[in-house]
Order: structure tokens, then C-alpha cells, then sequence
């Protein structure tokens, strides 16, 4: 590699070998985590390629870094790199931004706080355009819609059912659920991991149930988990939020979503399938919103949901501009008006996602003392669905524990 001079046929070829993003370890804990992108403009005479900008979930993205960050062109060549320090236990995912232009973000004013507002706001019209790294063949499309890479570093936990060979899933049977509650059509995704007792199978609501049906479909990960006997023979129903603007009104803290689930989805479900209906082993399951509605739904209705399975959840709703205020669901229980019945939770929130982590520190003592069955942990990751993926078999595992495998 010394021999070869940056941009040369060679070292590209060198590069991919070794492996893209390059990975080094630096220490027991720690690796050194290089980035490349080749411009297929060429170099800086010949390319209209002014920046790179690289966004990675939980590093340089607008949860936790104040500053973007672009790649930077090797001079004279179609290179562009950059690097940075990761825990060894880190995964995430990542994505490139091409830009002609110089100012895709407003300066920020070196002696104020950075608006991380504009910041977010900024990423949003910029993630339309990203492009995944094409020397990663671990390619996907992120919770955003946009193109990205999985990258996982060397201890980053085992997440079984997720390896690359799945095994043959059955596929799910796809209904249209007309609610006059909400006034609106959705899909529902039903897939059962096995017909031996039905009736005694648990229930598992998913919510975003767009993306775990299309975007990272979560069947051949739950068949095989089943297969295995980590996780019973079950009912998984996948409730689709329709669109981002449907989502921001239903999912967080929302009386009437979860009246319209309980009294309209759930007869409509008895058509097609049988589970046992019993709020012990009946999950609600989300992420960010999601993960908040799952809250709400168990501490509000737990003589139905009884169990929540929730990750990353916004419980800083409505109070995303002050990070130290109480979200609503917070300020419910401190007032007594949910909770008053114990009911099970697995709960996770990652260390890079500042304003969600500090709502789950104060939410974590309340859960507690309102003696809930609560399982928290904090995750060496970002808002990313590449960390939830494991969360939620996990989860799944931890809140039926106690019910038999076949």
C-alpha cells in the first residue's frame, strides 16, 4: 500500500481488499474508523464535488454533533477520506452527501449555543440526496428512506436472527384496516411463527410497521429465533403509520389511536388469527415515537397492554426545544395518572442520542418507584435502526420469558 500513490487504480483495489470503512484497533476498547469516497468526477479540477458530507447515526449527525462533517479530498486525487475514534462496541449506520455547494448549513456563530434546530433542519433537506458507500456491501435504507451502510464494530453485541443467510420465512398476510375512530386506511401485517396451541400463542403489536415489513424485514429474524426456541410460537401484527403526519398526531401519547386499536384492529385481527388474549404476554413494541406510544399504552390501558417493548423513545414529546423539561408522559406520572398498575417493560435508549437519553434518566427512577418490572439498558449507539433490530428480538426474549417454547 506505501508503494501506491492515492487514487491510483491500485490503491483502490487495495483499499476494498482491506475493507471499506477501514477498521483498526486501537486498543481493547477503542478503533480508529476510516472512511473513503472515490469522485467519479475526478479530482478537484475536473469535479463540481465541493464537499462530502458524511452522516453517521450517534456521531456526526444533528443528535449529537454540533458541527457537520465532510470528508476531505486527498489534493490531486478522486479521494476523499476521513477519520475518527469509535468504541470497539459501537454500530451504526452511516451515509454520504455529494455537494456542489460550499454552504449547505448556516454558520454558526462561534460565541452562541449551536441552533440545532437549523442544524436538523438542514440534514432533512440534505438526506434526500445521500448515497450509500458503494464499497460496503451492507447496504440498506434507514429509518429516513434515504440509502445507507451498516457498520459494526468488532464487539459490537451479537444480534442472532440478523445474520446474513436468513432462513425461508412464511410470507405475512397483508389486510387493510379501515378505522372510522381515526377516519383513515392503513395496512396491517400478520405473521405467526407457528400453529402449535394457537391459543396460547402471545401477541406482539409493532408499530412503524412499514418499516419492519419492507424497509428491514423482521420475518425471517423472528422465524428464526422461533426455530431455536429463544422465542415462543407467536402472533407479530405490523401496524403502519401511514405517513410522517399521521405518525407525529397517533403515536405519541394519543387516547385515540389506542381506543381505535383496542375496539376496531383488535376484532378485526380475530378474524384471521388466534392468540391468547391476556395481557401478561400481549407487547406493544416501538421506536422513537414509537417507543413512547408503547409507554403510554401499557401505563394507561395495562389491563390490555400489558408489556411494552420500547427503544429510543421521544419521551422528551412535546418539549424537543428544552431538553430538561418534563415530557408529557413524565409529567402524567408524577400527577399519578398513569402507571398505577405494574405492568412489564423492556426499555432501551442510546448514549448518542443526548436530548432522548436524559428523558430516560428521569423517566428510569419514576418507572422504579411506581414498582414496574423494568428492564433498562443504555446502548453504545444513536437513533438508529440498525441498534433497534437486536433491541427488539431482545426485548421480545426478555418479556416472554416465561412462556413455554413448543
Amino acid at each position: 500500500m506505501s508503494e501506491l500513490q492515492p487514487g491510483m487504480q491500485g490503491w483502490w483495489q487495495v483499499v476494498q481488499q482491506q475493507g471499506v470503512p477501514a477498521v483498526t484497533r486501537l486498543s481493547p476498547d477503542r478503533c480508529a474508523v476510516t472512511f473513503y469516497w472515490r469522485d467519479p468526477g475526478g479530482c478537484a479540477r475536473t469535479s463540481s464535488v465541493r464537499r462530502v458530507w458524511i452522516y453517521i447515526t450517534g456521531v456526526t449527525d444533528h443528535h449529537l454533533c454540533s458541527q457537520p462533517v465532510s470528508l476531505e479530498r486527498v489534493p490531486g486525487t478522486d479521494v476523499w477520506q476521513w477519520s475518527t475514534q469509535l468504541p470497539s462496541t459501537w454500530r451504526g449506520s452511516y451515509c454520504f452527501i455529494p455537494s456542489s455547494s460550499e454552504n449547505d448549513f448556516a454558520p454558526q456563530a462561534s460565541c452562541a449555543a449551536p441552533d440545532m434546530q437549523a442544524l436538523r433542519e438542514s440534514w432533512s433537506r440534505l438526506l434526500p440526496h445521500a448515497v450509500a458507500d458503494p464499497f460496503n456491501p451492507h447496504s440498506w435504507r434507514g429509518g429516513r428512506d434515504h440509502p445507507g451502510c451498516a457498520l459494526h464494530l468488532p464487539d459490537a453485541p451479537v444480534q442472532p436472527g440478523w445474520e446474513a443467510r436468513h432462513p425461508a420465512a412464511a410470507a405475512p398476510l397483508c389486510i387493510t384496516w379501515q378505522s372510522q375512530r381515526l377516519q383513515n386506511r392503513r395496512r396491517i401485517w400478520i405473521f405467526s411463527t407457528g400453529e402449535q396451541d394457537p391459543q396460547q400463542r402471545p401477541l406482539a403489536l409493532l408499530l412503524d410497521g412499514q418499516f419492519w415489513a419492507e424497509s428491514m424485514p423482521v420475518w425471517p429474524a423472528l422465524q428464526a429465533q422461533t426455530n431455536a426456541g429463544a422465542l415462543p410460537p407467536a402472533v407479530y401484527v405490523l401496524i403502519d403509520a401511514i405517513d410522517r403526519e399521521h405518525r407525529a398526531v397517533e403515536l405519541p401519547c394519543n387516547d385515540e389511536f389506542w381506543l381505535a386499536v383496542h375496539d376496531e384492529l383488535l376484532p378485526l385481527l380475530r378474524e384471521h388469527v388466534v392468540w391468547r388474549e391476556h395481557p401478561s404476554t400481549t407487547v406493544v413494541a416501538g421506536q422513537s415515537f414509537g417507543g413512547l406510544a408503547a409507554l403510554y399504552a401499557a401505563l394507561t390501558w395495562p389491563e390490555r397492554f400489558g408489556c411494552a417493548l420500547s427503544q429510543s423513545a421521544s419521551c422528551w414529546w412535546p418539549n424537543r426545544a428544552d431538553g430538561n423539561a418534563p415530557g408529557r408522559l413524565e409529567e402524567l406520572m408524577l400527577a399519578g395518572l398513569v402507571g398505577k398498575q405494574p405492568v412489564n417493560i423492556f426499555m432501551e435508549a442510546g448514549i448518542r442520542e443526548p436530548l432522548i437519553f436524559r428523558a430516560h434518566q428521569r423517566l428510569v427512577p419514576l418507572l422504579r418507584h411506581g414498582r414496574h418490572r423494568l428492564l433498562w439498558r443504555q446502548v453504545e449507539g444513536g437513533h438508529d435502526a440498525l441498534c433497534w433490530r437486536g433491541g427488539l428480538l431482545d426485548g421480545l426474549i426478555a418479556l416472554w420469558a416465561d412462556v413455554p417454547a413448543p
